[in-house]
């Protein structure tokens, strides 16, 4: 799969808070829900820069006491992308979620 944030993964990623980064996973979550219904391929290439940040938070070495949460968050997306059938997860849960970490970020 093509990287699509070079320059965060580049490093610049690891500059940023926990919480600008999970708020910038859930602006790419707000998008794929925006388009869901309305154009599929918009929305799945917003979750994919999704869980493409994740993961670059994943491999945060900063996180490493927050994996278990940031694992369990991509797992989730992935469920809610796949229609919930596993967990029951729906974008507009994980785009409440993400969207508390965007407003913590603004404060900060």
């Amino acid at each position: 799969m093509t990287v699509q944030h070079k320059d965060l993964a580049a490093g610049r990623w690891r500059s940023f808070s926990l919480a600008q980064q999970l708020g910038n996973v859930g602006g790419e979550v707000s998008r794929a829900l925006r388009w869901r219904g309305r154009d599929r391929d918009l929305s799945d290439k917003a979750v994919f820069r999704a869980l493409e940040l994740l993961d670059l938070s994943i491999r945060d070495p900063r996180w490493n006491r927050r994996l278990k949460e940031l694992t369990r968050a991509r797992e989730s997306l992935c469920d809610a992308w796949l229609g919930g059938k596993e967990y029951g997860t729906r974008l507009e849960d994980l785009d409440r979620y993400f969207f508390a970490f965007a407003l913590l970020a603004r404060k900060l």
